[in-house]
């Protein structure tokens, strides 16, 4: 056994440092001894020298199982600009030919390599680990080893075969590492690989150099990033999106505004990820928009700022993301942007999964809503998911702790949400829930006579958001579950009879409400951006309302109150500056802008307005690469579930960009469709019901055309007559 000075001195020789970091010399000491090793390490703690040095020292090659191609490719790059020598780190995996593996095998074979960097399936074939017992293996490393777990926030069914392959090739001493593991994680990572009885390291999680907020979600948010963004000009950032469009879109718009940024994604060429991913490292870029697949273990200090656009599934996920930031110990800003339906989005992708998949995504998420929307100390909530104590009451570093939230008394409100639900016989939705509360009538409610009810009606001193507020968090505390593959309906936990029966405290954010963004008439919640002008507001509903008298269209045909609402927040005073209003485009601009810029400059001129430039996000064309394909594939009459399986889209989001698109003014045909997948009667209902509304709102539709009519059906018919009527 190598004595302490002779370690260190190994770290001084091999890379240049003088001291080890935290736990680093111990764990390095337990893998030079042969012992099986299990390391928990936040991001930035320096977990691959606790493979990378004892490689060095030991004879024969280490074995480094690894989940992603650019972080191999990344690992390799450093390791050899420690070394004089290139043959000193190598990987294997799909990126290259079969000259290049024929060079790395002979590098093993000299001993010239004491790193090599594989992806699990590279692990699976027969010409791989054929040669891999052949060879003397000093220990196998597997990085990123949450990916073993179903628990984790990026599983990977491949990791789970590691154990197996390690049994064939050879059983040597074996190290795993990871940034983020819950207790039950970590057991799960441990009994997959055989190491129940491994040597643990476990680092705290607090890194109290992060900032960490989060923000309501509401339709401005792009301005509110690109705003956040140009006051922290010259300073590296992430932007983290769920979908790999949202990714590109974003990215667009950004450059748009003259901002640096690149997008990453999974689906993008490999040597367009690569190049993105080099140019933000070597600070050619400023920002670099991206799915999860950026990032893991990509070695970059400065990062300044991680932003989600999304909500991420899991509170792993987002710890781990946020983790990028401040690597070096300076600042780190981590803000999150939340709203109650982008969960509700990421419930809906659960259904038809396994039931044990669902369960497991359902508890995740409850999780990440928790954290959302605490009032407590977040490093408090977040060092309590890993199974550590904080014990400061008041970070001084967080949202929550520099601005406390007001919490109300809520016992009341929650027993009478369990009456309802309980009287209903535990077979209805919220929204369902609410409206009884409420007294709202409706085709549904009547039918069944639950307008007679007692209850009907028994919550009117309360408004919809306030019941939605106790609903969501009832959840979150467990007095409530939701059945994501039966519609949503919420049944009452052991729990919530219990609270029935022997009530208790319970105290929610009231104030801080994270429901979707209904904006009212005169206000843009903006996080402190300006806010609408009333006047022009309603001037320009003025305008709409007589367009549509003469047109004979309802008013949102012309245009939606979102874009009115941005109309009158940067007073367009030009055809092409209306073109950037979201949801209008150049047809819409086109064909009924001319009105509405002429009243806006008169108005402008008249109150002497300097118009917020500054703030003003400009879009890019409505008309991009994916939307021009759909464009060109609906023309060629392809069926829309076909143009979705093409560009890997989930039906919903297929009909996002399709309503994107006739919003925008362009008129599209998708009768060929319609009329194939559905009953000419219902098309006409539908169709004459908003004919005859005076919104296109979704949820209003599916409530008033009832349960004869899925919510595809009502969006499909709705794109029709917009795209009839408005373009």
């Amino acid at each position: 056994m190598r004595n302490e000075q002779d370690i260190t001195s190994a770290l001084t020789h091999h890379f240049g440092f003088d001291k080890f970091k935290g736990n680093q010399k111990a764990i390095i000491e337990n893998v030079l001894a042969g012992k099986d090793t299990f390391v928990l390490m936040p991001t930035g703690g320096g977990k691959s020298l606790c493979y990378q040095l004892p490689s060095l020292l030991l004879g024969g090659t280490a074995l480094v199982i690894s989940p992603l191609i650019a972080l191999m490719k990344n690992q390799v790059d450093a390791m050899r600009n420690f070394s004089a020598e290139d043959g000193v780190a190598h990987f294997i995996n799909s990126s290259l030919n079969k000259m290049a593996i024929e060079q790395v095998k002979k590098d093993i074979l000299s001993g010239r390599t004491k790193l090599l960097y594989v992806a699990p399936e590279s692990l699976t074939k027969g010409e791989n680990i054929d040669f891999l017992r052949n060879i003397n293996i000093s220990f196998y490393a597997v990085d990123e080893a949450h990916c073993i777990s179903e628990w984790g926030h990026d599983f990977r069914p491949e990791y789970r075969r590691i154990r197996p392959m390690i049994n064939e090739i050879g059983t040597r001493p074996l190290i795993a590492l990871t940034a983020t593991a819950t207790p039950k994680v970590q057991h799960d990572i441990q009994k997959n690989l055989g190491m129940i009885e491994a040597t643990v390291f476990k680092s705290s999680f607090n890194r109290p150099n992060l900032y960490y907020e989060v923000r309501q979600k509401g339709n401005d948010i792009d301005r509110e990033i690109i705003k956040y963004i140009k006051n922290n000009e010259g300073k590296s950032g992430i932007i983290y999106c769920l979908s790999r469009k949202r990714v590109e879109e974003f990215a667009d718009i950004l450059c748009a505004n003259g901002i640096n940024a690149l997008a990453y994604h999974a689906g993008m060429e490999s040597q367009v990820r690569s190049t993105n991913q080099d140019a933000f490292l070597m600070e050619e870029a400023e920002v670099i928009v991206a799915t999860i697949a950026f990032g893991m273990g990509i070695d970059k200090p400065d990062v300044r700022y991680v932003i989600h656009y999304d909500i991420p599934k899991s509170l792993e996920g987002y710890y781990q993301e946020t983790g990028r930031a401040g690597r070096d110990g300076g600042e780190g800003q981590c803000i999150a942007f939340y709203a109650n339906k982008d969960l509700l989005k990421l419930e809906k992708f659960l259904q038809g999964k396994p039931i044990v998949e669902q369960e497991i995504g359902k508890q995740l998420l409850l999780e990440t809503a928790a954290y959302a929307e605490t009032a407590v100390c977040r490093r408090k909530v977040l060092l309590h998911y890993f199974g550590e104590d904080y014990l400061e009451d008041d970070c001084a570093c967080c949202d929550n702790c520099l601005k406390p939230k007001k919490m109300e008394e809520s016992q009341e409100l929650l027993l009478a949400v369990l009456d309802v639900i309980d009287t209903l016989k535990e077979r209805y939705k919220a929204e369902y829930i609410i409206n009884i509360l409420l007294g709202v009538e409706s085709a549904e409610n009547m039918s069944y006579e639950h307008n007679e009810l007692e209850i009907f009606g028994s919550g009117q001193d309360e408004d919809e958001k306030s019941w939605s507020a106790v609903i969501r968090q009832a959840l979150i505390a467990g007095y409530l579950i939701k059945e994501i593959e039966n519609y949503g309906l919420l049944k009452i936990t052991p729990k919530g009879r219990d609270f029935m029966v022997n009530p208790v405290s319970f105290k929610i954010v009231k104030d801080n409400e994270f429901d979707d963004d209904d904006q009212n008439e005169n206000t843009v919640r903006s996080g402190g951006s300006s806010a609408v002008d009333p006047t022009l507001f309603s001037i320009m509903k003025d305008l709409r309302k007589k367009l549509s008298k003469q047109l004979n269209v309802p008013p949102f045909v012309i245009f939606q109150d979102p874009s009115l609402e941005a109309m009158a927040t940067t007073y367009p005073v030009t055809l092409e500056e209306l073109q950037n209003i979201p949801g209008v485009g150049a047809g819409k601009a086109k064909r009924y802008g001319t009105e509405f810029v002429s009243i806006i400059k008169k108005y402008v001129d008249e109150n002497e307005i300097e118009r917020p430039e500054d703030l003003r996000v400009r879009t890019v064309a409505n008309k991009s690469k994916l939307k021009v394909w759909i464009v060109q594939s609906i023309d060629r009459k392809v069926a829309l579930d076909d143009i979705a399986t093409a560009k890997g889209l989930e039906f919903d989001e297929l009909l996002d960009e399709i309503e994107t698109i006739v919003y925008s003014g362009t008129r599209i045909n998708i009768d060929y469709f319609i009329n194939e997948a559905m009953d000419e009667d219902h098309i006409q209902e539908i169709f004459d019901y908003f004919k005859a509304s005076e919104t296109d709102n979704l949820e209003e539709a599916i409530t008033q055309l009832g349960s004869d009519f899925t919510e595809e059906e009502i969006r499909l018919i709705r794109i029709k007559f917009l795209s009839e009527l408005a373009n």
